[in-house]
């Protein structure tokens, strides 16, 4: 395989699992604060600025008023925004064309069918009152698209090097999820008890994760900052937390470097090493120092990404 097409694949793979992120992160977080406990959480700008965090834009200047239309359509349908839902299904489209002999025909029309729904979707619908239908679209065929790289591929290389985009991208998402909320559950505070760690935002970052109804079986208690970063961080059984990503990211590439010789500066390694460091780990230990973890975990998977693209994907 080309290193040329093993790149288009990897990065086929991240920009899907981003759009679906996205839309989730604006359908949680637009629709929880219609029914937020206290004033701060049920504010309009406060939930744009949130989205915009969590993009990595800048938030807006005190006493600045964001505009819901102008944040709702950067973030969704905007085609000059590198990080909108529209950009990244164009991008996840352009590359399975330059793959297009490498992955099934029934994923191909996915993807395809995905690309022009989101481009024909209706600007002033989407923006009056089609965000609802937008988002659970895009998640819905997000999902369908991710069962179709599983039932319709060899679990090959292709489909190695597909998950390892995919898992790269979910652990990334998920770190940026993570930050734009603890700063959210910093403001807006609970009502009762430790306000920070009974805020109500732990609770939207679980939902933004698609793991409420999975964390609430597994304790059998309401949220906590505690509970909800050792469940989202550290429980390897949770398919959206940072220890499965990982663990998929290792067993992935162990399909396209099966040398277990000691190279420490493979991406096997580095991967490995990472992921033992958080095996580990107590969350009482990421608790005491969120922003700091944040900024170490960015930085690793920025590292791993960086170290794969040179070793598997340079040309």
């Amino acid at each position: 395989m080309l290193a040329r097409v093993a790149n288009n694949l990897f990065w086929m793979g991240r920009y899907i699992e981003r759009s679906e992120h996205i839309a989730r992160y604006m359908h949680v977080n637009y629709f929880s604060s219609l029914d937020a406990p206290n004033e701060l959480s049920r504010s309009r700008q406060f939930v744009l600025n949130s989205m915009l965090r969590m993009i990595g834009d800048p938030e807006a200047k005190e006493n600045e008023v964001l505009n819901e239309e102008e944040v709702l359509f950067k973030l969704a349908l905007d085609p000059a925004h590198p990080f909108s839902i529209l950009s990244n299904v164009k991008y996840a489209r352009e590359n399975a064309n330059s793959a297009r002999d490498l992955i099934s025909t029934d994923l191909y029309e996915s993807i395809n069918k995905f690309y022009h729904f989101v481009l024909k979707y209706p600007e002033q619908h989407f923006l009056k009152k089609g965000l609802y239908d937008f988002c659970i679209n895009i998640i819905e065929m997000s999902s369908i698209l991710r069962g179709r790289i599983r039932s319709t591929l060899l679990h090959d290389e292709v489909y190695a090097i597909i998950m390892l985009g995919v898992n790269l991208e979910r652990a990334n998402q998920l770190i940026r999820i993570i930050n734009a909320k603890y700063h959210d559950a910093l403001n807006a505070q609970g009502s009762y008890g430790d306000k920070f760690s009974k805020s109500f935002e732990w609770t939207t970052l679980l939902k933004c994760a698609e793991s409420y109804d999975m964390m609430r079986r597994f304790y059998k208690k309401t949220p906590t900052s505690l509970t909800t970063l050792e469940f989202l961080i550290l429980n390897p059984n949770c398919p959206r937390s940072m220890m499965n990503s990982f663990n998929q990211i290792y067993t992935h590439i162990r399909v396209l470097d099966n040398s277990f010789k000691y190279d420490k500066d493979s991406t096997a390694f580095l991967v490995g090493r990472v992921r033992a460091e958080y095996q580990y780990k107590y969350v009482e230990e990421i608790e005491g120092n969120i922003k700091e973890y944040i900024e170490a975990m960015l930085k690793n998977l920025a590292d791993i990404g960086n170290k794969m693209e040179n070793e598997f994907f340079h040309y």
